[in-house]
């Protein structure tokens, strides 16, 4: 793949022999994030465990405490007063059989986090082979499946991220914005690790923090120390 010129730039500033501590990789995000928007931080974690056994599945939610400086789009799947909670709390969309309708028929897509009452269940899980590849069907494990419509909400507008591992066994967590502040950017990569850690299964041998990576939306990738993470 060819890089641009600023990619190659950045890529100079970078040590690939390195394991960067977390404090000197945010240093060098600020200093390649030289997009004209505001790039976006990401974490890449690569986990030691296998993702064909259920019991080694780690997925969760974790609220950045400066939030990820993304403005995210609630829908809510939900009836009635619950569906009254919402739209007060904020909701960008709410509905029930008329938004499923409208996903399985439109291919319609414009929202980036679902919710939705315990009831609702049965109704979302007609589009659930739709949701489910794109990471947006609701699970009790990420707080997206609640009676607390209004907290939820409220909690993913106010900097909540999910992680979840992928076939590979990789998670990819947005921590925040190139405009933070280093010490904004390193409490939201500080309280999201210890989220993974902490969710490490049981069931799991050997490493589990096998490898992190730290990019910004146009940059290059800075290899981070699990150690630093680990037993803090």
């Amino acid at each position: 793949m060819k890089r641009g010129k600023k990619y190659l730039e950045s890529k100079k500033l970078i040590d690939d022999t390195k394991a960067y501590d977390p404090a000197e990789a945010i240093s060098l995000v600020k200093q390649i994030g030289k997009a004209k928007f505001d790039e976006t931080v990401e974490l890449s974690i690569r986990l030691g465990v296998d993702p064909r056994h259920a019991e080694q599945q780690v997925r969760g939610a974790v609220i950045l405490p400066h939030g990820t400086g993304r403005v995210v789009r609630v829908l809510v799947f939900a009836k009635g007063e619950k569906a009254e909670e919402a739209r007060a709390a904020g909701a960008d969309y709410v509905g029930d059989d008329d938004l499923v309708e409208k996903i399985r028929t439109e291919n319609w897509f414009e929202f980036d986090v679902c919710v939705a009452s315990p009831d609702m269940m049965g109704t979302v899980g007609k589009i659930g082979r739709i949701l489910g590849p794109k990471g947006l069907m609701p699970n009790p494990k990420s707080g997206t499946v609640t009676p607390d419509v209004a907290k939820a909400i409220e909690d993913i507008k106010g900097g909540k991220v999910e992680y979840r591992i992928d076939k590979s066994a990789i998670a990819h967590c947005p921590i925040g914005k190139v405009s933070f502040q280093e010490e904004q950017l390193i409490e939201n990569l500080n309280t999201l690790m210890d989220a993974v850690v902490k969710a490490r299964p049981t069931s799991a041998k050997g490493t589990y923090l096998r490898s992190l990576y730290l990019s910004t939306t146009m940059g290059p990738s800075i290899r981070l120390n699990p150690a630093r993470f680990l037993g803090r």
